[in-house]
């Protein structure tokens, strides 16, 4: 400890002792603020800073900018780190009136097998509109706190969340032991109040006039600079878990009530309702409530409460089967169609937009709105000039939904939608839909890789959150890139800054309006951090046609590598056959999907493009679960009459385990599982001698 008697000290003497002072204390608050690893107690650290005061106090010119007396906290971090969730961070899926509830029940009936008069209990909590956030405690003790992000990784936000008002730093509980590892999900809010004084200050300071208390609640918590954070008055609903090591409860508001035990605030509206009709009774009154809630809340999410059942039920590739999300009715504006502007997507779809007077809609200023497609603008008669109600459902792009005819000017005339490329010139067409026959609704460009706008959105989505997610390389820099020949193609990315710094360039990128030195650095950096990416994520950033995240996780867990998706996909002759017949028994792949792949790969100009591209990054294989099954990477097809289980539940529980489920049966298949009446799949596994199962051994061999 550093002991200063700031009476008997010489000018001199002080500026010594206020340098290794102010020395000391930096490294502290970098230790405390920025790496969460403080190596002195607060007692200490408030003796050292008493000490520098009082140096200051009486030698004033030793107050410097950079002096520990005149900052808080430490030096803002460089962005924040990634995390790697162990559970996924999903979202859910949405219901807008009382029969999308009732059909969700019905879901969940027919999944589980239940009888008509078996009840299902769900348990009822306002949906918050705020950040999403997983926190991570050890022993009781929080050690790091996570954005959703993708879902599957977010951002590391441990320092931020600490100056969470009322979210505990240490779990205790009279009643019983907590958990080794628990991951406590909640929402991060700003209360109405708090957002009209941050508002009101920021006004004064002539600060950023943030739009509605989500967005100030987003913008606080990412703050670089703690003690931001800290001064915003957040605070945190608890509501789930991710990643444990034990659950304390066999339902969801016993969990919850456990939560609150620790120290978490719940949300008092919380109830459990004991069957569906009670669920629809408790959205109505918290809707009743919310004009008066300090909080904004978007809807009432519903979660089956038995925690047994939630097992069962499992998740869909982007949702869990077990809850859902009735949001509130969309709010509504008038306005004015000013334009129709033709946008092409990187599949070629060509999507009508309306250009509007902008106007208010739920807080939030609305310029544009989709028109969907050529069908749609007909089935509405939508036309430049008309008065149009315009809708906007959460975070739903803004949709036209009514006009006004009797508003209509005089000289209107019907609008015709192109029939040619507003970008390239070429023909826009209908494809024909090969299993209906009839024309698809949207009209497609046919110009492919030589279509400008193609190749630009397909750039774009390559960077995409989903996909690659490069920090700082959004939309408008792709597009400018594009215009002047930076990045014409993926792996341009990759090599832009060897060509930036090539000897006789003289058109550096710092030198660009808006870069310079650091900010050009910062991208290099960013690009160079996302060199490895795991195989759906690479798979999603192609941006195949059909190919969402899910599909793409679909192929990566049937594949695993990169390499092996790749070389079935691009066989010749009766190997191309067998690996377009195997690609079709993935159970969800359908022949529109498997057509698109399979044509994606076997185009040329794509295979030199993933040669360039993988001559820069680094695809990861896909992790396989790590899981003590007897089934993790067997291929197993159901057929006949289950009775033990429902079909839907068997395939989930497989897949669970690791297994791949499909839809016929090869040589490669491993088990048969054979319910009654089994028929032509039952002969041929007999034939291929693949292993056939009853209901009830595949539940042995599972263990359970």
């Amino acid at each position: 400890m550093i002991i200063v008697d700031v009476e008997n000290l010489s000018a001199e003497e002080a500026r010594a002792k206020h340098s290794k002072l102010a020395e000391v204390l930096k490294a502290h608050d970098i230790a405390y603020y920025t790496h969460d690893a403080p190596v002195v107690s607060d007692a200490e650290y408030d003796q050292l800073r008493q000490q520098l005061l009082a140096l200051e106090a009486r030698f004033p010119e030793l107050i410097t900018a950079d002096s520990p007396s005149q900052n808080v906290g430490a030096t803002p971090a460089k962005g924040f780190g990634k995390v790697r969730h162990k559970v996924p961070m999903l979202s859910l899926d949405n219901a807008f009136s009382g029969d999308d509830l009732r059909e969700f029940e019905g879901r969940i009936r027919r999944f589980l097998g239940l009888g008509a008069t078996e009840d299902v209990a769900f348990f009822a909590e306002p949906k918050i509109d705020g950040l999403s956030a997983s926190l991570r405690y050890e022993k009781g003790k929080f050690v790091q706190g996570a954005t959703r992000g993708d879902g599957q990784e977010g951002e590391d936000i441990t320092a931020n969340l600490r100056g969470v008002t009322d979210l505990p730093l240490e779990l205790s509980d009279a009643q019983s032991s907590v958990p080794d590892i628990f991951e406590v999900r909640g929402e991060v809010y700003m209360p109405k109040s708090d957002f009209l004084s941050l508002n009101t200050l920021q006004a004064e300071n002539g600060g950023k006039i943030f739009a509605n208390p989500r967005n100030a609640a987003a913008g606080s918590l990412r703050q670089l600079d703690f003690s931001i954070t800290k001064s915003r008055n957040l605070r945190f609903f608890a509501y789930g878990w991710g990643e444990v090591s034990e659950i304390p409860g066999t339902k969801q508001s016993e969990v919850l009530a456990v939560f609150k035990d620790w120290g978490f605030t719940v949300n008092p509206l919380s109830r459990v309702c004991a069957n569906m009709e009670e669920a629809i009774d408790a959205y109505r009154k918290i809707e009743e409530l919310r004009a008066e809630l300090d909080y904004d809340i978007d809807g009432v999410v519903f979660k089956v409460n038995r925690l047994e059942w939630q097992s069962r039920l499992g998740f869909v590739s982007r949702s869990p089967r077990w809850a859902i999300a009735h949001k509130f009715p969309a709010e509504q504006a008038t306005t004015v169609i000013e334009e129709i502007e033709i946008q092409v997507g990187r599949t070629g779809a060509l999507t009508p937009v309306a250009r509007l007077h902008p106007v208010t809609v739920g807080g939030v200023v609305v310029s544009n709105a989709t028109l969907h497609n050529e069908d749609e603008i007909i089935r509405k008669d939508i036309r430049v000039g008309d008065t149009v109600v315009v809708q906007r459902a959460g975070d739903v792009i803004p949709q036209v939904v009514q006009v006004h005819l009797d508003k209509r000017p005089e000289d209107s005339k019907p609008y015709e939608f192109p029939s040619k490329c507003p970008i390239c010139g070429s023909h826009a067409v209908k494809e024909i839909n090969e299993s209906t026959g009839k024309e698809d609704a949207i009209r497609r460009c046919t110009g492919g890789l030589i279509c400008r706008a193609q190749a630009v959105e397909r750039l774009k989505h390559f960077v995409s959150r989903n996909a690659f997610d490069i920090e700082g390389l959004g939309a408008k820099l792709i597009e400018s890139f594009y215009e002047d020949g930076l990045i014409q193609s993926p792996a341009d990315i990759f090599t832009l800054e060897k060509r930036d710094s090539a000897q006789g360039n003289l058109t550096r990128i710092k030198n660009r309006e808006g870069f310079g030195e650091k900010a050009t650095r910062n991208l290099f950096d960013a690009i160079d951090e996302r060199r490895e990416i795991s195989l759906d994520r690479f798979i999603y950033a192609l941006g195949i046609r059909h190919i969402g995240q899910g599909n793409a996780r679909l192929l990566a867990r049937n594949y695993l590598g990169f390499a092996n998706l790749r070389n079935h996909l691009t066989a010749t002759g009766k190997a191309a056959g067998e690996a377009y017949a195997e690609l079709l028994n993935i159970d969800g792949i359908g022949a529109a999907v498997a057509d698109a792949v399979t044509e994606f790969f076997q185009e040329e100009r794509n295979q030199g493009m993933l040669d360039d591209l993988l001559r820069e990054i680094t695809v990861v294989d896909f992790e396989a679960p790590t899981l003590e099954s007897s089934v993790a990477g067997k291929t197993v097809v159901f057929t006949g009459t289950l009775e033990l289980m429902t079909r839907q539940e068997m395939k989930a529980k497989a897949e669970n385990l690791g297994a791949k489920v499909s839809g016929s049966i090869s040589a490669k298949t491993d088990y048969l599982v054979a319910g009654a009446n089994a028929g032509s799949k039952l002969k041929k596994a007999t034939d291929l001698g693949v292993t056939i199962l009853d209901e009830q051994e595949w539940l042995d061999l599972i263990g359970g």
